[in-house]
């Protein structure tokens, strides 16, 4: 059993011997691919539907962007605010595409928490990037990135994806 997830919404991942999922691998972790930044607003405030990474449609209040020294020049991320499927709270994402996609991650890309720190800064840890669920499960629809979230650069940090998912057994196995 694994648990992961951002705070208000922990996913609980059970393995047992009837599913032939592989347990969950991860990058080494990299200091290098932690950053600390402010988040600039948008030039217009706008709410758009998204898939959440549960799959789950929810409007989103687009926070702003977050740029990150990857890339050539940088790149500016969109970040959204999120909010939490049945409650009130919500967390500020980004879902973004990098060169490990397809080659060690999962090809549809990747989620992560932009975390508040003090002074109006955030901090924006790679290591801490994840899967959306329906690399393990097509019981989830697959959100795609979104417009404007690619690093041209691998980041080789948070979760990896070995491929397969949740493969169910034929109904004639033994």
């Amino acid at each position: 059993m694994v648990l992961s997830g951002a705070r208000g919404r922990t996913v609980v991942t059970v393995y047992d011997s009837t599913t032939k999922a592989k347990p969950l691998s991860y990058y080494p972790y990299d200091s290098s691919l932690v950053f600390t930044g402010t988040l600039e607003p948008p030039a217009k405030a706008r709410v758009v539907r998204v898939l959440a990474v549960d799959g789950v449609e929810v409007e989103a209040a687009e926070a702003g962007t977050f740029r990150v020294p990857l890339g050539p020049g940088g790149t500016d991320l969109t970040v959204r605010r999120v909010p939490d499927s049945g409650t009130e709270e919500s967390e500020l994402e980004i879902y973004f595409r990098d060169e490990t996609n397809d080659q060690g991650t999962y090809p549809a890309g990747r989620f992560i928490s932009l975390q508040p720190t003090n002074g109006g800064r955030y901090i924006l840890d790679f290591n801490r990037a994840r899967n959306p669920f329906c690399a393990y499960s097509s019981v989830y629809p697959c959100p795609i990135p979104w417009s404007g979230n690619a690093i041209e650069a691998p980041e080789t940090a948070g979760e990896r994806y070995a491929g397969g998912g949740l493969q169910l057994s034929s109904p004639n196995a033994p």
